[in-house]
């Protein structure tokens, strides 16, 4: 069985180019944007665009899309004013999939800004009981770890955990960054580091909700605290590490996705694709 592997796609010109962009390059999942990431408003989704979306889909090879939040989102804002813009925010992504009907929306739980760690996690587990009891019910949250750069929270396995546990009526899930794991400390680069790291996620979270993985290799150096993406393989991960990932059967289902540079015409998406599908065992 092959298993869904892809690339965030660009939805310049329209959202539903992303599935033609997907396939030629290779992909078999895709992740997008709903709108633009460095905007808090955005031109409302029209039903035609929606169908679009939907058609393309249907008609593609592509498997799961999910989508990612805004970069602006910080659901751990100390700031009334930001936290709301938030909130109101990403409760439109959500509506935003759910017209589109995709299933998963991955989002960096927050940066704390200073107000330290308890503080963040109490206001981002506050934004999302607002968010679940307004939003559509039908699009699950997919929590991603992080670099544990600056302020931001997610760079523990027990913060992800903590907001799941202080949110019990949530739907969510996890999107495990490979990159933002090794950043963080987590040393995923031999077989014996990536089996000791998910043992600790089982411990803590439990494997099962990881619904998605983004394969970013890491520029800079183990517990670095640096989010800098390289090409799979050829950064501080290395190729045994992914491996691992790829060879590890409780994931083949689930969708892994690039985020690493494309280069001219996606030529390195390409590259990357048919490193994961070699490392994976497929032809």
């Amino acid at each position: 069985m092959q298993q869904p592997i892809g690339a965030h796609m660009s939805i310049a010109g329209g959202m539903h180019l992303a599935f033609s962009r997907g396939e030629e390059v290779g992909c078999t999942a895709i992740q997008v944007f709903t709108k633009n990431a460095s905007r808090w408003r955005a031109k409302a989704l029209d039903v035609v665009e929606a169908e679009a979306f939907r058609k393309a889909w249907k008609e593609s090879s592509i498997g799961p899309v999910i989508a990612h939040d805004s970069y602006l989102i910080n659901l751990a804002a100390p700031d009334e004013e930001k936290w709301k813009m938030s909130i109101a925010a990403f409760i439109d992504e959500m509506e935003r999939c759910a017209l589109l009907g995709i299933p998963a929306l991955v989002m960096h739980p927050g940066a704390h800004m200073g107000a330290g760690v308890e503080s963040g996690l109490k206001r981002i587990c506050a934004a999302f009981r607002t968010i679940f009891a307004e939003a559509p019910g039908e699009v699950t949250v997919l929590l991603e770890n992080t670099a544990s750069q600056g302020t931001y929270l997610g760079g523990r396995f027990e913060h992800l955990a903590s907001i799941m546990e202080g949110v019990p009526e949530g739907r969510f899930g996890v999107c495990f960054d490979t990159c933002h794991a090794f950043a963080a400390g987590f040393d995923i680069s031999t077989a014996e580091g990536f089996a000791a790291t998910m043992d600790e996620f089982e411990r803590v979270v439990g494997v099962g909700h990881i619904r998605a993985f983004h394969v970013n290799d890491s520029k800079k150096a183990l517990g670095g605290r640096l989010d800098r993406h390289e090409h799979v393989g050829k950064g501080c991960i290395g190729r045994e590490g992914f491996r691992a990932l790829m060879r590890d059967d409780r994931f083949n289902a689930v969708p892994k996705i690039l985020e690493t540079p494309k280069g001219e015409g996606d030529e390195f998406d390409r590259m990357n694709l048919a490193a994961l599908r070699q490392l994976a065992g497929e032809r």
